[in-house]
């Protein structure tokens, strides 16, 4: 059978109408990062750190482990406490810094050769605008299979930019591989990720590679990148918290207990209702329009995260719940995990979502799964790992290594998916 991959990369939002109103912008020098760790659940260590003035991060392992950011004002205060906890971060003012160390993109000029963009690209983290011309510079590289692509508008009016790439066959001939990235901004390195991928296929496709060349005639590919806030930008009446967790306001098993927050403060605040958001609106039309238009619909649905080294099959709605075909992502999964491992053995852990991370409601691979029919369908969790230093923080002189093995072990998947 043959398939078509479209790679649709809509990395984050341009020309505003609707700007959110913004905070004074907050330096971070001084505070320290603690991972506390909570044998009783999380519960019990709010209700000790209720009197200071710390953010809980997001909770990967909440009845394992949570992350706290301390004010330099409340570091004695914190101390004091006597938790059980490690430090992540002695200053995080300094970590942010160093993680954004830019190397300008260079892009091509009509004078240079035709030809791709340099490598140097993945060699630091980039501004928006700088991802659009690098997207763009692959467009111009690999012109007659491949446009940019707009998948919709962000709640401040941005369009949410892509890439659509295909092979011999032309558009919407094959079967589509999809994927996201991006959307929680702080996770730099997905972005990173997701693009590296794009690169390599056009760049081996260019090339003749004998293993590339059969996989791009045999899917086309969507890559959206968005680099949205970790939050959209979107206010509701009365609160004073903006923006809603877009992981988890698709309309799938949405505000099932345990998955998401309530809370318009939270980090995983999940909306007022499914699907409430311009931005998820779009994507889950877009991704419906896809499958439609291509036959046997989306091959493979990858949203790219950080940080934690997980593959996560569904589902993450119930921990009890299975794929019906669970067993054959499950061995997907496995030798992704071992072909990144032979790299530079880096450890990834593989398995359903609710089972080996935590409950996630409303979450955009269960959708893709159920609804528009995904053989497979992830959430990459990438590099570090859990008990890592670091954590969203992920230096630029990992992003190659980080994105180089991640390639080995999509290159893989792509073989065994149309083997």
């Amino acid at each position: 059978m043959k398939y078509s991959v479209l790679l649709a990369l809509l990395p984050v939002l341009v020309s505003a109408r609707r700007l959110a109103r913004r905070g004074p912008k907050i330096t971070y020098e001084g505070h320290k990062v603690y991972r506390v760790m909570t044998p009783q659940g999380e519960a019990p260590i709010e209700k000790r750190l209720a009197d200071l003035r710390v953010t809980i991060m997001e909770d990967h392992h909440p009845e394992t482990w949570v992350d706290v950011v301390v004010p330099p004002e409340d570091v004695v205060n914190f101390e004091a406490l006597d938790l059980e906890t490690e430090v992540l971060h002695e200053n995080l003012a300094r970590d942010m810094e160093a993680e954004a160390v830019h190397k300008p993109y260079k892009r091509r000029t009509q004078s240079d050769a035709p030809g791709l963009p340099s490598i140097e690209y993945f060699e630091s983290y980039h501004p928006y605008d700088e991802h659009i011309e690098f997207l763009e510079d692959l467009v111009a590289a690999f012109s007659d299979n491949a446009e940019m692509i707009i998948a919709g508008e962000s709640y401040e009016g941005r369009d949410i930019r892509g890439i659509h790439v295909w092979g011999k066959g032309g558009r919407t001939t094959t079967q589509a591989v999809y994927w996201h990235g991006t959307t929680h901004a702080r996770e730099w390195i997905s972005a990173m990720t997701s693009e590296f991928q794009l690169y390599q296929l056009i760049a081996g496709y260019l090339a003749g590679d004998e293993e590339v060349v059969p996989i791009l005639d045999t899917y086309e590919f969507y890559l959206i990148p968005f680099r949205l806030w970790r939050k959209n930008r979107q206010p509701r009446c009365n609160e004073t918290c903006i923006g809603t967790d877009l992981n988890r306001n698709w309309p799938q098993n949405w505000a099932l207990p345990g998955g998401s927050s309530d809370d318009p403060c939270s980090q995983t605040f999940r909306g007022l209702s499914e699907s409430d958001t311009p931005e998820v609106t779009s994507l889950t039309k877009h991704v419906l329009a896809t499958a439609d238009a291509h036959p046997g619909g989306v091959k493979w649905f990858v949203d790219w995260h950080s940080y934690s080294q997980l593959v996560l099959l569904p589902y993450g709605h119930n921990c009890s719940a299975r794929a019906h075909n669970h067993e054959y992502q499950m061995k997907l999964g496995a030798g992704i995990v071992d072909t990144i491992a032979a790299v530079n053995g880096t450890q990834y852990v593989h398995g359903p979502n609710c089972e080996t991370l935590y409950p996630i409601t409303g979450g955009s691979a269960d959708f893709v799964f159920d609804n528009a029919n995904a053989e497979v369908s992830w959430l990459i969790e990438l590099t570090p790992n859990s008990s890592q230093a670091g954590g969203f923080i992920l230096p630029p002189e990992r992003i190659l290594p980080t994105v180089s093995e991640m390639w080995e072990g999509v290159r893989w998947v792509l073989k065994e998916l149309s083997a």
